[in-house]
């Protein structure tokens, strides 16, 4: 079977209940999937992998790290091995030094995927992002799943979702009889902490002078609703998924109450990047992209197999407004509480776009020497 066409049924096609294993099982998105697969009777034991023990009781968790290959042992288990394994165990933490998690996501899914065909795993499910798509200004709104991936390395962990997403397609190829499935979420909300989270923790909301951005939100509850999906094989392929439709940004400025900073491409872009070499953002300035360009997608692979998302895009916002509500975040650089009150709103970002004009007339003024 094609993984470009949905395939819309059951487990091992009415077989015996599946065990399921997720990696990172005991936070974020992780918990909340091995929450909901031991509350599913359609799922035989749920076997949790993660650095830690977590707390949702019912599953047979261990403790290691996933780019330990002895990982490959606990998915065969005693006598009755894992069927699919959903690896969410990746790191995508802003301020996590760039080669450190880049060895830690790439090894991490390499050894998973190793491990899996080993063991005798008929199924892995990854999860990207919608970004893997790039935010591009001719991009299709809204995008189906089997576009191109046409994103760049030069946003925060995009380079190690594409090299995730290679991966994808190269084990199958490598392990015939394993089938590997990639779910991307669209702007993730509800506990995390991202350059595009933190773009709703900023006092004024950047928008650079002549792009057209649009907003789609997708909840974590509705992200481990999808995994579920997937990890029941109701349906396969790449799977993208998020709120129905999106926001413009006039609806999102409406909604949010936020006000606009509109500056020039080349302010904006080039402020951005010198910033974030002198180590004062930790968002490269390929971040900005997703907030001037549509990057939003159908979902239709999954909604032609049943699936919904309970929480709509103006939902998904507001919970995300009340998360970062008290938060002070301009460039993507967070602020203390003594900074935003020193700097005010506007000016705060006045002083980081500043910051960048004085070190380029400072090295303008270098090389005239």
């Amino acid at each position: 079977m094609s993984s470009q066409e949905p395939n819309v049924r059951g487990p091992r096609n009415g077989a015996a209940r599946p065990t399921v294993a997720v990696t990172g099982a005991a936070s974020g998105v992780g918990a909340l999937l091995t929450e909901r697969l031991v509350a599913s009777p359609e799922v035989g034991r749920v076997v949790a992998l993660d650095e830690r023990r977590g707390d949702v009781e019912g599953a047979q968790w261990h403790v290691l790290d996933v780019r330990d290959p002895a990982i490959a042992d606990r998915l065969r288990g005693d006598g009755d091995p894992v069927d699919v394994v959903v690896h969410l165990a990746l790191d995508l933490d802003l301020e996590t030094d760039p080669t450190a998690r880049t060895a830690y996501n790439v090894r991490g899914t390499q050894t998973v995927l190793t491990a899996a065909a080993a063991a005798g795993v008929r199924r892995v499910v990854l999860c990207t992002s919608a970004m893997v798509y790039g935010a591009l200004p001719d991009n299709d709104v809204p995008l189906a799943e089997d576009a191109d991936l046409r994103a760049t390395a030069e946003a925060t962990g995009v380079g190690d979702l594409l090299e995730i997403e290679r991966l994808a397609k190269r084990a199958p190829r490598a392990h015939p009889g394993l089938n590997v499935t990639v779910v991307r979420p669209t702007v993730l909300v509800g506990g995390t902490d991202t350059a595009l989270t933190r773009y709703f923790e900023s006092p004024r909301l950047l928008v650079v002078a002549g792009s057209r951005p649009c907003w789609q939100f997708c909840h974590v509850e509705d992200l481990a609703s999808a995994l579920e999906y997937a990890a029941l094989e109701k349906v396969d392929g790449e799977l993208a998924v998020g709120c129905d439709g999106w926001l413009e940004q006039e609806e999102v400025e409406e909604l949010s109450g936020i006000r606009r900073m509109e500056l020039p491409p080349s302010v904006a872009l080039g402020a951005a990047s010198r910033l974030h070499r002198l180590g004062l953002t930790p968002s490269p300035a390929g971040d900005l992209a997703y907030t001037m360009h549509p990057w939003v997608v159908s979902g239709s692979r999954l909604h032609e197999a049943g699936w919904r998302p309970k929480w709509t895009n103006e939902e998904v916002l507001a919970e995300l407004l009340e998360e970062v509500a008290g938060r002070h975040t301009v460039a993507g650089r967070r602020l203390g509480r003594k900074d935003a009150t020193t700097l005010g709103a506007a000016g705060a970002t006045v002083a980081l776009v500043g910051t960048a004009a004085l070190v380029r007339r400072a090295r303008k003024a270098r090389r005239r020497v």
